[in-house]
């Protein structure tokens, strides 16, 4: 099977990530898949920003959980990266799932909820992804191992993946993801080999690397047959994956 790519926040390599420009270009230049965050807002809305707190992407200050949705919206959310996204704007999981709906995308969303532990984010992203009939190539992924647990309990019908950034010993980190209910890890790049592969495929989990934007390391990944890389950058990912695949004995 093919390396899928998806876009890391979108092209967040040509636009402000997480944004519907962002999106919309890694749609043109070919991903597989959107990665996008999620929080919640002060009147429980699922939101698509990356940290905690607005101050770096936004032109305000503060925590996403102590503004309403309608506040949010208010906020210029691409003039950081560039004054050409200066209406780009905070959007909300709804938002979103309505874009990807008629597209052949695969979609991952990384609760936010490894620092805020939100009440009922699992529960309320579920419910919305369910409405939308996306359950079937939808991953939600998270790095709170609690968050994993309660995901068990009500997610049953579409994959989860635990997080890991941290250097454990590849026995230890398979075995964790997997007594923790984990249908793939999602690992940092530096913790890539064979080895770990061939261990987390051996338990029919899948791995997906993050964030993968050099086009050496992206064919270290595809030769090594992970089943996806984030990348800002999905268009050089594309073609590396083609330059991957000519390279293949026919």
């Amino acid at each position: 099977m093919p390396t899928n790519i998806f876009a890391h926040r979108g092209a967040s390599g040509h636009a402000p990530e997480n944004t519907m420009a962002a999106f919309e270009l890694a749609y043109r230049q070919g991903a597989d898949g959107i990665e996008t965050d999620v929080h919640l807002t002060k009147d429980n809305v699922p939101v698509l920003m990356h940290d905690e707190r607005i101050n770096r992407t936004t032109n305000s200050t503060g925590y996403i959980k102590d503004y309403t949705l309608t506040q949010l919206k208010q906020l210029d959310a691409g003039s950081w990266f560039s004054p050409a996204f200066s209406d780009s704007k905070i959007l909300s999981l709804d938002e979103m799932l309505t874009w990807i709906h008629d597209k052949a995308l695969y979609l991952n969303i990384e609760l936010k909820n490894n620092k805020i532990d939100y009440t009922n984010l699992e529960t309320i992203v579920y419910n919305r992804i369910a409405s939308y009939g996306l359950l079937h190539r939808t991953i939600l992924s998270t790095f709170n191992p609690n968050s994993m647990t309660r995901l068990n309990e009500i997610a049953t019908d579409t994959p989860r993946a635990l997080l890991l950034s941290g250097r454990h010993k590849h026995t230890q980190l398979v075995a964790y993801a997997m007594d923790l209910g984990a249908s793939a890890i999602h690992i940092k790049y530096q913790l890539l080999s064979r080895q770990l592969v061939d261990q987390v495929h051996q338990t029919h989990m899948a791995v997906r690397v993050f964030t993968v934007n050099k086009p050496a390391h992206m064919l270290r990944c595809f030769s090594m047959g992970c089943d996806a890389i984030f990348t800002d950058f999905p268009e050089a990912a594309v073609q590396s994956r083609r330059q991957f695949d000519s390279q293949k004995p026919k």
